[in-house]
């Protein structure tokens, strides 16, 4: 069993940053993908970033290619999302999910631990 928690959500202006971070507890954390995901209101739940258990390879959506960056460090067993550039379409729900599979992978089915989210606002 992992658990996760996010953090760093918040209210942001347009144009803005954040960054989310997701701590993980109990198993070894270093044995998981991770992912951010996020949800709107009345939209499905949707991949923004992964990234494997070492950390040297990634993805990202297209929507938020080249304005966020998804890190992790296995020591301090957190993952990261910084986001730059926010857009008033970034505003949502975002989770952090581990996945029991090392590879990096982004469907949502594949993610096995989820945290309850923390909420993202980007204002015009």
């Amino acid at each position: 069993q992992v658990q996760l928690v996010e953090s760093g959500g918040g209210l942001v202006q347009y144009g803005g940053s954040l960054r989310l971070s997701c701590a993980a507890s109990g198993r070894s954390f270093s044995t998981y993908a991770m992912g951010w995901f996020r949800q709107a209101p009345g939209k499905e739940r949707e991949v923004v970033s992964a990234i494997n258990w070492s950390g040297d390879s990634t993805f990202y959506a297209d929507s938020v290619k080249g304005r966020f960056t998804i890190s992790r460090d296995n020591a301090q067993n957190t993952m990261y999302l910084q986001m730059n550039s926010l857009k008033p379409e970034d505003t949502a729900v975002y989770y952090c999910a581990a996945s029991d599979d090392a590879v990096i992978t982004i469907a949502t089915m594949n993610y096995d631990f989820w945290g309850q989210g923390t909420q993202v606002t980007v204002s015009s």
